[in-house]
């Protein structure tokens, strides 16, 4: 047991699922809630030999799963979704203790988990293969479309019911295993979703969870992908943290699904709906303390209606997020040490605050309030780096191609907004804009099961969700044969 965990004041230790059954491993840490700072309990810390068994168990699981019948998954799946929403509120607890987050966050991480769950068991018997003609009258061909085999999937902390059932859901049901690498963050939540597939009776070996402490992620991490049995991986998580998964991935010749970070621009044109665009930029950027990847990070404003827009924007801050509410809650203080050092390099420089006080100092080094800070230039760290946080960046434009030059001056390219009343208009941005999704008059965050999710630029590659995210999972296999 590591020293950290002998002080853990809780005995609950979260465990991992191995083979269908709880494993309880010696080496354990301790799980600390960002709203309290209290160790809430300890989680299992995996080792080499657990690593092992995952990977046995999910490699002769797949001997089995592969031959599946389609609706022998889809069942499954739906029963899934039913047990989620039996147990709507504990899982929900779960992400409360350990990531911080309101009620409202938590319940749509699980219903949204589910309704993906549903839309995709409604989707498992369309994986379809073809009979192409071949140019040869005396032969014939088929084209099939089967499973890679043992998938490890990588999910994070700030929406791990979505993040983390995307993560194992497409592959489960295009007929591949999984190991979930779970957040060392929110190791109970992760629990949770993979006790819901186990109890709507899931194969033993079909879903294995394991965690680590965060000493141990560069050996875990590097002995999974490596092994022979790991044929493809998905990432979601930070694009720093993306180029190593894919660095090793390409070392080991494995194909790899990357959803990173993001930079997320939102135009507001001389033409938009200010009452709507305000509250939108509103949600998109400081929903659940702008700790998701589409957050809305660059706020770009005609300079015709800018004034106005302004005043709009303060007044949806301040009745959804303001003062008469609590400070958001971050997962740690880094984070919250990060958005101040971005705002004072920016202030330091000439930048000056819309909305919001830089220097507040809360209750707890996790908690921090909305900045809007205006006046931002190419040189400031703020304009390139992702905040990740409760900050957003305010720019005036007067054409749209000082509107485009704006947003797509950035590594990232992973979601958008605009507003405009002129759908010519939203579509000739949505066109030029360099992200994988464009929001025509609704808020950059936003993620459905019946459209498909990704990224472009260093926003990672390759789609979750819809046909094509379960298109992701299975690869072709031509056999031709003589008449």
């Amino acid at each position: 047991m590591s020293p950290s965990a002998t002080a853990a004041t809780e005995s609950y230790s979260v465990p991992f699922y191995i083979s269908g059954k709880e494993v309880h491993p010696e080496r354990r840490f301790n799980v600390v809630s960002p709203a309290t700072g209290k160790v809430v309990h300890e989680a299992g810390s995996a080792s080499e030999a657990d690593v092992r068994a995952a990977i046995d168990t999910a490699a002769d699981a797949f001997k089995t799963w592969k031959k599946s019948l389609p609706r022998e998954r889809r069942d499954i799946l739906l029963r899934a979704a039913d047990v989620m929403a039996r147990r709507k509120e504990e899982l929900g607890n779960y992400m409360m203790d350990e990531t911080g987050c309101p009620r409202q966050w938590a319940d749509f991480n699980v219903d949204t988990a589910r309704e993906l769950i549903i839309d995709v068991a409604g989707r498992v018997a369309g994986i379809e293969g073809s009979m192409p003609t071949p140019r040869d009258a005396n032969t014939g061909a088929f084209i099939f479309k089967e499973p890679f085999g043992v998938v490890l999937a990588v999910a994070p902390w700030n929406a791990p019911y979505i993040l983390g059932v995307r993560s194992v859901l497409f592959p489960i049901a295009a007929g591949n295993a999984a190991i979930l690498k779970g957040s060392e963050l929110c190791p109970r939540t992760m629990w949770g979703l993979c006790s819901v597939f186990h109890e709507a009776g899931l194969p033993d070996g079909v879903l294995n969870l394991l965690f680590h402490e965060p000493a141990n992620a560069a050996k875990i991490t590097q002995m999974l992908i490596a092994d022979p049995h790991i044929k493809k991986i998905n990432f979601t998580g930070s694009t720093v943290v993306g180029r190593i998964i894919g660095k090793l991935a390409g070392e080991n010749l494995k194909p790899v699904l990357l959803e990173l970070g993001g930079k997320a621009p939102a135009i507001v044109w001389e033409d938009a709906d200010l009452d709507n665009a305000a509250v939108q930029c509103a949600l998109g950027a400081f929903l659940n303390s702008g700790q998701i990847c589409m957050s809305t990070e660059r706020i770009l404003v005609h300079k015709k209606i800018r004034a106005e827009f302004e005043k709009k924007l303060v007044g949806a801050i301040d009745k959804i997020f303001g003062s008469q509410h609590e400070p958001l809650v971050l997962v740690n203080s880094l984070g919250v040490t990060k958005n101040k050092k971005l705002l004072e390099d920016a202030i330091s420089k000439g930048a000056s605050l819309l909305y919001g006080d830089a220097k507040a100092q809360e209750s707890t080094p996790t908690r921090m309030r909305p900045v809007v800070v205006s006046g931002v230039t190419t040189d400031m760290d703020i304009y390139k780096t992702e905040s990740f946080g409760p900050t957003v960046s305010l720019y005036e434009i007067g054409t749209e191609e000082e509107a485009l030059q704006i947003a797509n001056d950035t590594e990232y390219g992973l979601s958008s907004a605009v507003f405009t009343e002129d759908l010519r208009r939203g579509i000739r941005f949505a066109k030029e804009i360099e992200t994988g999704a464009v929001h025509i008059n609704s808020m950059s965050v936003h993620d459905e099961s019946a459209l498909p999710h990704g990224g472009a630029k260093a926003s990672g590659y390759g789609r979750f969700n819809a046909t094509q995210g379960l298109e992701e999972w299975v690869r072709t296999k031509t056999v031709s044969f003589q008449w």
